[in-house]
């Protein structure tokens, strides 16, 4: 049984369609929605949790429909977890009583085990349970949202970006500890995010959405390595699209020179080829191999570096290299393709 099943989901607001016939299939693990900033992922949250009202499709919660079906299933009867961007905590509640508000009547008499269940799947010490909000980072704030939408023994839960108003370290930490959580739990989740660190490193299924579309379903890797779209190898990581032309036996040429293409791409004639940025290797001017180029510009990451480069037809690639072998902006480079590229029709 799914945890959540969308068919041919449509949405928007008045005259506008924000959600365009999508489909999703959550049978476990975390989903992330990956996309820009008024893409439709929040959208697409609000309406699996009831707040907004679908134009058309389906939508199913641990087999039960919810939308679709015989009738419209309220928001608060969807037995659904929902974590929003801020954790919205009740200030004047302590993390006890946030964490066992939303649980069902039958379970309040043991509201006092539940809430110390949910504090240890979240990691949190139980001694925080009579601090409030506000005596908590912000970190502990999202886990004891977190808590409070587990504590009901959900199928599914919701995660509205909650790690964006963290910084980078705790961001990593908090994403982790909530991916532990909720495998612990047993529940599965749609996390909704425009961080692509974020989606590659804690989901299990990245859903890249664009206008309201998916335009690529698929585990981490698959979205990364082999991108279905050229939209989404120019979202995800850094990525140069260049025109070419497919060769025979597996070869394409380009700005780049001739390059080694994965299987599966098109035949013969026109394309546009896809370039990770650690494909790319920068060598000094007058290196055997390669085709030449002129630094553009330098972004120092102290673990590394990009580097832009315009080549003799002028265009430009970016490069990711170590940071001990940067060049500096006017120097005459090399750059040489490792690795094999990505290739879709023109």
């Amino acid at each position: 049984m799914s945890a959540l099943e969308i068919r041919g989901l449509e949405a928007g607001y008045g005259r506008t369609t924000v959600l365009q016939g999508l489909d999703l299939h959550v049978d476990s693990g975390v989903t992330a929605i990956l996309g820009s900033s008024g893409c439709g992922k929040t959208t697409l949250l609000r309406a699996v949790a009831g707040f907004v009202e679908p134009t058309a499709g389906t939508i199913a919660v641990a087999g039960r429909p919810v939308v679709g079906g015989p009738r419209l299933v309220p928001a608060r009867d969807r037995g659904i977890g929902y974590v929003p961007q801020e954790g919205a905590l009740f200030p004047h509640l302590t993390v006890a009583r946030n964490v066992a508000f939303g649980l069902p009547r039958a379970r309040r008499r043991d509201a006092a085990a539940v809430v110390a269940e949910a504090l240890q799947l979240v990691e949190l010490d139980p001694s925080l349970a009579e601090r409030y909000p506000h005596e908590l980072s912000g970190g502990q704030q999202q886990r004891v949202a977190l808590a409070r939408a587990l504590a009901p023994r959900p199928a599914l839960v919701l995660l509205d970006e909650p790690f964006s108003s963290l910084d980078a370290s705790l961001r990593e930490e908090t994403g982790r500890a909530v991916v532990r959580a909720l495998r612990a739990a047993g529940a599965a989740a749609v996390l909704v995010t425009h961080d692509q660190g974020e989606a590659l490193s804690l989901a299990d299924q990245v859903a890249v959405m664009v206008s309201g579309q998916f335009l690529q379903v698929a585990p981490p890797a698959s979205v990364y390595l082999t991108p279905a779209d050229p939209r989404v190898a120019a979202f995800i990581g850094h990525a140069t699209l260049l025109p070419g032309e497919v060769l025979a036996d597996g070869r394409g040429r380009c700005a780049l020179g001739e390059v080694a293409l994965r299987p599966g791409g098109p035949a013969a004639g026109a394309a546009r080829f896809a370039v990770r940025s650690e494909q790319l290797q920068v060598r000094p001017g007058g290196s055997a191999d390669g085709v030449p180029g002129e630094v553009v510009d330098v972004s120092f990451f102290g673990h590394d570096a990009t580097i832009r480069v315009r080549l003799a037809s002028g265009e430009q690639v970016t490069a990711r290299t170590p940071a001990d072998s940067v060049p500096t902006a006017g120097d005459r480079v090399q750059v040489v393709v490792t690795g094999d590229v990505t290739a879709f029709g023109a």
